[in-house]
């Protein structure tokens, strides 16, 4: 048995308190633990004189405490602590936010090593919540490892045990293939996780890192090729090549894009094909996903075949039912529905239509995966705003047919670096065109100073039988927060507008009573709804105009470029008015960028740059192992190395089936179960 699978418990010093704050960083074995990376390092051999300290640098200093001090934050509530420190060369300020528990470890006359960043004037500088351990911890390092740390859980119990496990790396099982290894001169495992937690050079390190960066690509990338690979060679449904698209298209109330037509020609050579289709379309709010899917649908049901699409909320699947009942019903298909909330006889009746087969197309959220949802014959599987659901859903769902094609929709456009990581398993489709006649939305960005004026002209524009949307980062008010919310701004909106009809809409609502005041908006007897980011997927109102954002630096690009998406999907001019009450650099940077693009891709981009991979879109949500080390914006370079050694693999061994490949095979198996994923 692999003694790294065993339970941190069996750790010395990690008893049932220590162990469930460990939990609370998803460490639960000893593997775990050693793969839980330095976040920084402490280098003592280039600690500075406090007189040589310099604001905005990040410095080593060794000092001994005079004394420490409890302030108290009137604005918040919680509790400060500053200390005074003294070396040879002068005296320097440490604070500490909401960190009164360190008081205890600092003794008067003590000595200790603090790692922070130095911030202040030419009159008084401070070091803001550094790390720190005692002079005499770490004896005969110079370099300290830095960990993510949870409360209960210290620098020194983390060096303390990933000490202790030093002398067992030398016993883990080398995973990437010798070739891998030997073709890109990387050094073994265990020579890497020695010098990425304790590196006594900065080459070790620097070896140590770009070998795990790789190793974490390679896994990935090799994953999810193979899983396309498998998927590409299973036999799948061949559906009919001479279907009269033609009398689908003039069924249509509009004339489909270039885009549109390409992305089509696209999904029916796929669908005509005898593999199995995995599609992703993307592309921005408005751009005529849906009806792409449409013609997919079209293409299936006349093949002989049912078709089913899944939603993430009831609104939206009410939404493609009504659109698709009146489309359909024209051309001789019966279109079915299927939601929690349905009566117990309405559900009976709708599952005994699919699965006798009178049931052509089925439309519905998460309960179409529910057991007992049989088809008589399932042939294409689509799945609409992919990114909120995860990939075992998707999986669960096409599960309910024999091979059947899958298309996916998503209005959250997905960097090019970052396709193939979210949806490496997917051919990409892209509708990079707007339908013609739609007007560009106004985007316009004001202080919080200016928000009445911005209010006085959502006032104006409702008055001419617009529609408006406010969307808050919160439902409710936070104390000591200055954000806005949802329930604030609803009470405020009701006194404002008397003359109109204002509703609230938030996620803790009742589905019924969400789908209520999202169809009375709708039918336009709701004129302004004050919302939470719940909107971002919603219905399609045309005479909904005017989009308003509180507090918008606090959302992220795609969010807002997402919640601009629901306005101007009429012929009347609309406009997206962003409200900022922070004017800082990076603020005022995300903010400039929606104001110059409304380019969904762009945007995305952006977003990248600035938020990096880790957190992009909720990557956890779609079943794809999460990263420790790689970045696909610093590790261009490597990861063109693993496309290249994933290339060389899979070209020699496919399946990874050779003696020498086990140990790699197996860890990406395990990789990807672990994160939701079907094996290879």
């Amino acid at each position: 048995m692999n003694p790294f699978h065993a339970s941190v418990s069996t750790l010395k010093g990690v008893g049932s308190v220590k162990q469930k704050a460990l939990l609370k960083m998803n460490i639960r074995t000893l593997e775990d633990l050693i793969y839980c990376f330095p976040r920084d390092y402490e280098d003592r051999r280039n600690r500075l004189p406090i007189a040589r300290l310099t604001p905005g640098s990040a410095a080593v200093v060794r000092a001994a405490v005079v004394s420490y001090e409890r302030l108290s934050n009137s604005r918040n509530g919680k509790s400060q602590l500053e200390l005074t420190v003294k070396d040879d060369t002068g005296v320097l300020k440490i604070l500490f936010f909401n960190a009164s528990y360190v008081a205890k470890v600092f003794e008067q006359g003590g000595e200790f090593f603090f790692y922070g960043k130095i911030v202040g004037g030419f009159k008084e500088i401070k070091m803001l919540h550094p790390d720190f351990s005692k002079a005499d911890e770490g004896e005969g390092r110079d370099i300290l490892p830095v960990y993510p740390l949870t409360a209960g859980i210290s620098q020194k119990d983390m060096r303390k045990w990933m000490e202790s496990l030093l002398p067992m790396i030398a016993y883990i099982d080398e995973y990437l293939p010798p070739a891998s290894i030997e073709r890109n001169r990387i050094c073994g495992i265990a020579y890497a996780l020695e010098n990425i937690h304790f590196p006594t050079t900065r080459q070790k390190f620097k070896e140590a890192r770009y070998r795990l960066v790789f190793e974490e690509l390679l896994l990935l990338y090799t994953g999810l090729k193979t899983a396309k690979m498998a998927r590409i060679n299973e036999s799948g449904i061949a559906f009919e090549r001479d279907v009269d698209m033609e009398a689908f298209k003039k069924a249509l109330p509009f004339r489909l894009t270039e885009a549109q037509s390409r992305v089509l020609s696209e999904i029916c050579l796929d669908m005509e094909s005898a593999g199995t289709m995995n599609r992703l379309i993307q592309g921005d709010v408005g751009s005529g996903k849906t009806a792409v899917a449409a013609a997919a649908i079209y293409k299936a049901v006349k093949s002989g075949f049912q078709t089913v699409m899944m939603a993430p909320t009831e609104t939206l699947a009410k939404q493609h039912y009504n659109d698709f009942t009146e489309l359909f019903g024209g051309l001789g298909m019966k279109v079915g529905f299927l939601s929690g909330n349905l009566k117990a006889s309405e559900r009976i009746a709708a599952l005994e239509d699919l699965c006798s087969g009178e049931t052509d197309i089925l439309i519905g959220t998460h309960a179409l995966i529910q057991p007992d949802v049989i088809f008589a014959r399932l042939g294409l599987v689509i799945t609409d705003e992919q990114h909120r659901f995860g990939v075992s859903q998707r999986i669960r769902l096409s599960q309910k047919g024999k091979s059947p094609d899958i298309l996916v929709m998503t209005a959250t456009p997905i960097p090019r670096t970052l396709g193939f990581i979210i949806y490496g398993d997917l051919d990409i489709s892209s509708i990079d065109e707007r339908p013609p006649g739609r007007l560009p939305v106004i985007t316009k960005a004001v202080r919080g100073n200016k928000r009445n004026a911005a209010y006085e002209f959502v006032r104006k524009e409702v008055g001419l039988g617009n529609q408006a949307y406010i969307v808050a980062p919160s439902i409710d008010e936070n104390e000591g927060s200055d954000l806005k919310s949802a329930a604030g701004i609803y009470e405020e909106l009701q006194s404002r507008f008397r003359e109109f009809s204002v509703a609230m809409i938030h996620g803790r609502m009742k589905q019924s009573d969400k789908d209520k005041i999202m169809g009375d908006f709708a039918a336009g007897q709701i004129q302004v709804l004050v919302s939470t980011v719940l909107i971002e997927v919603g219905i399609n109102v045309p005479t909904a105009t005017i989009m308003l954002v509180e507090n918008a630096e606090r959302f992220g690009l795609a969010q807002l470029h997402q919640l601009r998406g629901r306005v101007g999907r009429g012929k009347r001019q609309s406009c997206c008015i962003l409200i900022c009450e922070n004017d800082s650099e990076d603020a005022r940077e995300r903010i400039n960028i929606m104001l110059a693009s409304d380019d969904g891709f762009k945007i995305a981009e952006k977003d990248l740059e600035l938020r990096g991979p880790g957190e992009f879109f909720g990557m956890k949500q779609h079943g794809i192992p999460g990263m420790r080390m790689a970045n696909l914006l610093k590790h261009v370079k490597v990861l063109n190395a693993v496309k290249e050694e994933t290339a060389a693999l899979l070209a020699e061994d496919p399946e990874l089936l050779k003696l020498e490949n086990n140990n790699f095979a197996k860890k990406i198996e395990s990789m990807f179960i672990s994160a939701g994923e079907i094996g290879i």
